[in-house]
């Protein structure tokens, strides 16, 4: 099995479960009203999952595609990003961007002022992630 085929399969097996994850937070009200500790184990299981998914797709799955597209490629993870674009594996650069500084927010959400708008924000992009599974 190819590098890039062992990738898709961690790819794929990781997207179901963002997936499981996605469907569940989906119909969460990000009212402000005070998270149960079962909502907040499943918003942090579903913020880790989309997480480790972006992580997979971004630095490894695209940047095989992009190896593939140019064997000398040793650009950045932004260079990745609008190289993917330009080829048309993904919509938008800046939308993959704000997935990954998202990404970073997340695994301090206690650090943050606004976790609702947080949560709000990954479930509004989560589709995204899940829309790579067409590239597979």
């Amino acid at each position: 099995m190819s590098l890039k085929e062992q990738v898709a399969r961690d790819l794929k097996k990781s997207l179901g479960h963002l997936d499981y994850s996605y469907q569940k937070v989906r119909r969460f009200k990000f009212d402000g009203h005070e998270w149960s500790e079962d909502e907040l184990e499943t918003l942090e299981s579903f913020s880790s999952r989309f997480a480790r998914t972006s992580d997979i797709f971004v630095s490894r799955y695209l940047r095989i595609l992009c190896l593939e597209a140019d064997p000398g490629f040793r650009g950045s993870l932004v260079d990745t990003l609008n190289l993917g674009e330009k080829s048309g594996h993904i919509g938008s650069a800046e939308t993959w961007k704000r997935i990954r500084a998202l990404r970073n927010v997340a695994a301090h959400e206690y650090a943050t002022d606004d976790v609702d708008m947080l949560y709000q924000e990954l479930v509004s992009l989560a589709p995204t992630i899940l829309e790579i599974a067409k590239l597979l």
